[in-house]
């Protein structure tokens, strides 16, 4: 692992608005840079009452204005919500205000339900158009002829960087096929990431973007003084999970020391499994859990996320995770030497 980076849902926590939401992600992504993170990515959902990063570009900009050297990007923009001309235009603008710290991951899901999909006013076509949006999209950010009958301004050759995210073994594919780098979605989603990075590594093409392959996988942290403060600290982020997976999306709510008591078995079974690339725990035990991880599936890059309630923990959480970071990464530079 050469470098470690942070995922930010901007949730919005029970009793609190999204304006404060907003706010502490200001305050999270400056924690973030003073604690040595690489990048700060924030991701688009939307008709979610608990995130308040829907209009995606619009928070990285305010996070960016608000930092000064770490990457700030899209974990993702959803493709299939937006024109690639669109897109194109607000992330050249972003990379024309804040050179050399902007990246774009692109995901493939709408991030939505189906209703709040038409509701984006995007053509709920059958076929899949990603494969082709995405080279559109990377033409419009590249170095676009003067006559081009249509350019992306600002946009044109600002080369924009692009991740391919995704959950499967489509945008391992993908991701291979245009020599792009790869970002899995592990921290909700685990069961295919062995599967994804062979895939993605055996059938890399080099391109002018990446002569190598780049995979960055996410997972879930929670550090705290002992463990069962970071139980008790993750348990709000368990309790999100199965909201959304009974379809109850609300708030982040409150943690609870009886987790059991307030999600049924079968559901709590299938959230933990969910979520099972993780590292909760004092900093002793997260970093046994992430060296683990990272041992496993050897990632050239580790996205970290996390929802606590408290913002103060949340912070604090992210500040000790740096630092276990640090050195995990200080390990690999050891041993490949």
């Amino acid at each position: 692992m050469q470098k470690f980076s942070l995922l930010d849902l901007s949730p919005i926590p029970e009793g609190r608005s999204a304006s404060d939401a907003l706010s502490n992600s200001v305050q999270l992504a400056q924690t973030a840079e003073a604690a040595g993170y690489h990048r700060y990515w924030l991701a688009e959902h939307h008709n979610m009452p608990g995130i308040a990063s829907a209009a995606t570009a619009v928070v990285i900009g305010h996070i960016a204005g608000a930092t000064k050297t770490i990457r700030v990007g899209a974990g993702g923009i959803m493709l299939p919500n937006h024109a690639p001309l669109i897109v194109a235009e607000q992330f050249g603008t972003l990379a024309t205000l804040f050179p050399d710290r902007i990246d774009l991951g692109l995901g493939r899901a709408p991030g939505t339900d189906m209703a709040t999909a038409r509701a984006l006013r995007r053509h709920m076509a059958p076929d899949d158009s990603f494969p082709q949006d995405v080279q559109e999209l990377m033409a419009y950010l590249g170095d676009t002829g003067q006559n081009a009958p249509v350019r992306a301004i600002p946009g044109a050759g600002t080369h924009v960087p692009i991740w391919i995210l995704g959950s499967s073994l489509y945008g391992a594919q993908l991701a291979a096929h245009l020599g792009l780098p790869y970002a899995f979605a592990s921290h909700f989603a685990p069961a295919m990431l062995q599967d994804a990075i062979s895939v993605y590594r055996s059938s890399f093409q080099p391109s002018d973007i990446l002569a190598e392959p780049y995979v960055m996988m996410a997972a879930g942290v929670c550090v705290a003084a002992t463990d069962a403060e970071a139980e008790y600290l993750r348990s709000s982020q368990y309790l999100a999970f199965a909201k959304l997976r009974t379809g109850n999306p609300g708030k982040l709510p409150y943690p609870t020391h009886d987790i059991a008591a307030d999600i049924p078995r079968p559901v709590l079974a299938q959230v933990k499994q969910a979520l099972s690339c993780s590292a909760t725990g004092a900093p002793d035990t997260v970093q046994a859990q992430l060296a683990r991880l990272i041992d496993r599936y050897q990632p050239d890059e580790l996205m970290v996320t996390g929802m606590i309630h408290d913002h103060q923990a949340r912070l604090r959480s992210f500040d000790m995770a740096g630092e276990i970071l640090k050195g995990l990464v200080k390990r690999h530079h050891q041993l490949a030497s």
